[in-house]
């Protein structure tokens, strides 16, 4: 059996293979394992198929080695094929009403009043790094607007428990907030940890809302590429005020 085999080696999942062909023929993406079972003549998965356009741009579904082949069974004539790997397109941050995601408000937190200041409408998780430019103006922002805020004690630093510091968080405040920026990134938290405690295990709901902030939509998915696909806000688009209001107005709305 001929056929063109190319090695992309580790690529990552949302990538695109893109194979420039001169005629039509069948196109393969397939992981390592897969193609030793086509070259070997057994049954096979794969993504692609009879090509009869050319480019071809097929995406890699998950991290991991990965193999393009070309050949022509059941097809007359030859072919000559080149591939490269570019980038996939970025996922738009979501832009759905904060109302809309039910999960993100607790509505079993007793009133400051009844529990001596313990307990809290917002808590903000963020990176010591983050306080001063952008932390302390968005505490500020909420409180003017009549909000109990939490957050020096839920300054991260390299060392601390995330999921702890997390859980006391939420075990006090309706509302969870997560600076996510690049001094974040650098603590050393791993993506499946923070994917983890954004969204609950069990049901998959989302409980805390991912602030993208001084970071690329390419950093976020390098990072995670399922955090990337939570609900969020970003620096970028909303204003400190913006997005302030749209947390006083979700915890106003399920008051």
């Amino acid at each position: 059996m001929k056929f063109l085999k190319y090695e992309l080696g580790n690529r990552k999942r949302g990538e695109v293979v893109e194979v420039t062909l001169t005629s039509g023929a069948n196109v393969r993406l397939l992981t390592s394992s897969e193609f030793s079972n086509y070259k070997n003549g057994r049954r096979h998965s794969f993504i692609g198929g009879l090509a009869k356009r050319s480019p071809v741009r097929l995406q890699i579904p998950n991290s991991g080695n990965w193999v393009v082949v070309v050949d022509m069974q059941g097809l007359r004539g030859s072919t000559n094929a080149s591939v490269r790997v570019v980038p996939g397109a970025l996922p738009e941050i979501q832009e759905r009403p904060l109302s809309e995601i039910p999960s993100l408000v607790r509505d079993d937190i007793p009133p400051p009043a009844e529990t001596g200041g313990e307990t809290h409408d917002v808590f903000i998780s963020h990176a010591s790094e983050d306080k001063d430019e952008f932390v302390r103006p968005l505490a500020s922002a909420l409180m003017g607007r009549g909000l109990n805020v939490w957050f020096d004690e839920m300054t991260l630093r390299i060392g601390d428990s995330l999921r702890q510091k997390i859980d006391r968080g939420l075990a006090n405040s309706r509302v969870g907030l997560v600076v996510l920026s690049p001094d974040f990134i650098k603590k050393g938290w791993t993506n499946y940890e923070l994917d983890g405690i954004v969204t609950r295990t069990v049901s998959g709901e989302q409980i805390l809302l991912p602030i993208w902030h001084n970071i690329t939509k390419q950093q976020v998915v390098d990072f995670s590429p399922s955090l990337a696909d939570k609900v969020a806000r970003s620096t970028a688009t909303h204003t400190i005020e913006e997005i302030a209001a749209e947390i006083s107005d979700l915890l106003e709305s399920r008051a």
